[in-house]
């Protein structure tokens, strides 16, 4: 019993430090993530934070796991309660937006910051970071290849491409809220993809009109 509830805790002390690690992420990169500062910033004992990593290097993979876990609970899972189809792909962006505007990390998005980090960098971090990306950008190509099975998006359209415009859209909101257009560039987000997807769709009625 003893060494169960030492084995929870020590899983809820990583889990606190991996939560705020992705958090300092978003904004300083995973670069800025010292081993010292970081178990100051969560009351971790250095020996303590060694027990979960042995170098930053892993450190900043598991942080990459993290964030992917975070995105899927809070932005896939919302959207994936949608009807299959043209409805479900709006909600995935209305999701994405949500997490944006309610301001879950400091930085905006984690993976918006530390792709242009390691886009450069060979290395197992960038593979990982790479793997997150192509796996979010493949979710939305399987969800646009299913609305036009469904015929919810017209036989004409190309999934890869519209998932390149999506993701870009949503991700521009990253930026531009918090350099100059602050809540508009939402509004302007969610309208240029409900637009993009009305114009493709067969009956558009599925979707609001604005």
């Amino acid at each position: 019993m003893t060494h169960d509830g030492r084995l929870l805790r020590g899983s809820r002390s990583r889990e606190a430090i991996l939560e705020r690690a992705v958090s300092l992420a978003s904004v300083e990169g995973l670069d800025g993530l010292s081993l010292g500062r970081l178990a100051a910033a969560t009351g971790t004992s250095k020996s303590g934070f060694f027990a979960h990593w042995r170098d930053k290097e892993q450190l900043q993979l598991d942080a990459v796991e993290w964030a992917a876990r975070q995105w899927a609970e809070s932005v896939v899972a919302p959207a994936l309660r949608a009807p299959a189809g043209v409805r479900r792909l709006f909600a995935l962006h209305e999701a994405r937006l949500k997490f944006y505007s309610d301001g879950v990390l400091p930085g905006g998005c984690f993976f918006f910051t530390v792709q242009t980090e390691f886009d450069d960098r060979p290395g197992a971090v960038r593979d990982r970071v790479a793997r997150a990306m192509r796996e979010w950008l493949e979710f939305i190509r399987r969800l646009a290849a299913e609305a036009v099975t469904l015929g919810e998006l017209a036989d004409s359209v190309d999934p890869a491409q519209l998932a390149y415009e999506f993701d870009a859209l949503g991700e521009m909101v990253v930026t531009h809220s918090r350099l100059y257009e602050g809540q508009v560039s939402f509004v302007h987000a969610r309208r240029a993809v409900l637009q993009r997807l009305r114009a493709l769709c067969p009956n558009p009625a599925l979707l609001p009109e604005d």
